[in-house]
């Protein structure tokens, strides 16, 4: 036997194996020798309830290969896949259950909010910006609100600035780590203290009003550290003197002393705990590298709060109790900046053309803005307050507050300062409208404010 031999599969089937054995040339004969091998036959039933067991994970599968894979992962082997379901290899059948299922492409599972806010802590911080407020009602009678006010309010109002300013360059320092942050907190802090109570001593005349003064610049600069560094319990707990002895006034006169020792107290306790906190978190190792952050990069945050300061202060001549309000309200205020966020990143996800994303971030901040407010304007009816104005100063602050959380800090400074400056210029000259002229202010910084948040918010790139 001599000559090329022939392997070709034979039937329809492809169960047979021929071999064309060529004869010599001269003979001029061609013959074949057929070997009959075993057939596969495939058993339609035990395919299509494996396909139904495993459809859930053969519909995303964009090859056989993938479906085979599966298969090897369930354990079958080359038997069972032979003598059960009757296909000569695991390929083929991967590739009939493959062609079986239908292609399904779930949508993937919702991932997590990376913007979620922690309720307790933002309400507790709400609850924390308003307590302070206790050791005058503790101290009212130790001092005359006519003759001593103004010192206090020109010392509050640099701390709020200088507050304002610092909680800014700590937390840019806190990306290179906590020690640097604390570091700044624990230069900043004193000297902001410092600033508020020389900026109130010309107006004290001297003696308890200037221990006075002295007293509140050094409590809202370290309750501002404490702030800054996250540690609001603990600030509470400081508070505690205050809090029982301000309780006991309806039923009970607890005289000078009580008063004055509550008051005092209150103010060693958050003195120590800045102090805890901040050894605290210098004891944290330095962080390796890192640049300072530039000094002006913190100057509009400041200026937002002189004038967000100044807004509130026409606000609390007219109506204190509005101001109780507004302060306990800046928790919920907080809550809604991270819900937010929360809520522009999922309607990113949700839309496919900056049109569309612009709609729904419209929705989305008037969605906070109502959340905010509605519950503002009862308030503003139990206290007596006017609620329009109460109302569009909330919008003014929250707005701001909004644009600074995404790093825009310099256009509602400006817009801030500009309403401030026009209503207190107004008061202070006697001018018309009087004292329609605070709602008239934030009632146009508003619209500026919403218009330039939709501007610059409405862009995915913001949120991406």
């Amino acid at each position: 036997m001599s000559g090329p031999m022939a392997l070709e599969p034979g039937g329809a089937e492809q169960d047979t194996l021929a071999l064309r054995l060529a004869g010599t040339p001269a003979r001029g004969d061609d013959r074949t020798l057929a070997l009959r091998l075993p057939g596969f036959a495939a058993d339609p039933e035990a395919v299509s309830r494996l396909a139904a067991d495993l459809a859930d994970r053969i519909g995303p599968a964009v090859h056989p290969y993938e479906v085979a894979a599966l298969l090897e992962a369930e354990g079958l082997t080359a038997e069972q896949i032979t003598q059960r379901y009757g296909h000569p290899n695991l390929f083929s059948l991967a590739t009939a259950l493959y062609e079986q299922v239908p292609r399904t492409f779930p949508e993937p599972a919702p991932a997590a909010d990376p913007w979620r806010p922690d309720t307790v802590r933002c309400l507790l911080r709400g609850l924390l910006f308003a307590l302070p407020g206790l050791a005058y009602l503790l101290t009212a009678p130790l001092w005359h609100p006519g003759r001593h006010a103004a010192a206090l309010i020109v010392a509050g109002l640099v701390s709020w600035a200088w507050g304002q300013a610092l909680g800014h360059r700590a937390h840019l320092r806190m990306a290179a780590g906590r020690r640097e942050a604390a570091r700044t907190l624990l230069t900043g802090a004193p000297l902001g203290a410092a600033l508020a109570t020389g900026a109130a001593a010309p107006l004290t005349g001297g003696g308890p009003v200037l221990l006075a003064a002295a007293a509140q610049s050094l409590y809202l600069a370290a309750a501002g550290v404490l702030l800054v560094l996250a540690r609001e319990r603990l600030l509470l707990a400081a508070l505690t003197p205050l809090i029982a002895g301000a309780a006991v006034l309806p039923w009970w006169e607890p005289g000078t002393p009580l008063r004055t020792g509550a008051a005092l107290l209150a103010l060693s306790a958050t003195l120590a705990a800045t102090g805890h906190a901040l050894r605290g978190a210098l004891a944290v190792p330095a962080a390796a590298g890192g640049t300072r952050p530039r000094l002006v990069w913190s100057l509009p945050y400041g200026l937002f709060g002189l004038a967000a300061g100044l807004l509130v202060l026409m606000e609390g001549r007219r109506e204190p109790y509005a101001v109780i309000v507004l302060t306990v309200s800046m928790g919920p205020a907080e809550w809604l900046l991270y819900r937010y966020r929360g809520l522009s990143v999922a309607a990113l996800r949700a839309t496919a053309t900056p049109a569309g994303f612009l709609l729904r971030s419209a929705a989305v901040l008037g969605g906070c803005l109502a959340a905010y407010l509605l519950p503002l304007l009862p308030a503003a009816y139990l206290t007596g307050a006017a609620p329009a104005t109460l109302l569009l100063l909330a919008a003014t602050l929250w707005t701001a507050l909004l644009l600074q959380a995404f790093g825009t800090a310099w256009p509602p400074a400006v817009i801030c300062l500009a309403a401030a400056a026009a209503a207190g210029a107004v008061s202070v000259l006697g001018l018309p409208p009087g004292p329609a002229v605070l709602p008239l202010c934030c009632g146009t910084a508003v619209p500026a404010l919403v218009a330039y948040t939709l501007l610059l918010l409405g862009r995915p790139a913001r949120h991406a």
